[in-house]
């Protein structure tokens, strides 16, 4: 079984693995350099799994910035019929790729954060 980690970037989450290469929203940050992310839902070292709640305390996965570029455009188009109206909208989104660095250095996944107290009110 392989090591995963599932991380959330720009209100997407993505399950990533060690050499992964993956297209994300567009972060800040120049292109060849490092960046830890810090939003870490999940981490399996390919037999354990924990989980968070909702993240993982302490827990930051290594990306590289390869390099940013522009997705493909997408058309949003409406129409009525029989009422001579219609509209045609194009976008493209920035986007930026990353390579997920190791991980898991032969260690056991860390323990995820006990739950919050329910107070009574």
């Amino acid at each position: 079984m392989e090591a995963y980690a599932v991380i959330e970037t720009g209100g997407k989450q993505y399950r990533v693995e060690q050499g992964d290469v993956v297209a994300v929203e567009r972060l800040e940050a120049e292109a060849g350099s490092n960046l830890e992310l810090d939003k870490v839902l999940a981490v399996s070292n390919g037999e354990d799994l924990v989980i968070g709640k909702p993240y993982i305390p302490d827990a930051s996965i290594t990306v590289q910035v390869m390099e940013h570029f522009r997705g493909p455009k997408v058309y949003s188009f409406k129409k009525k019929r029989r009422k001579s109206y219609s509209r045609k909208v194009g976008h493209r989104q920035e986007l930026t790729r990353l390579k997920i660095q190791p991980f898991l250095k032969n260690e056991e996944p860390t323990e995820a954060a006990p739950a919050p107290e329910a107070t009574e009110e």
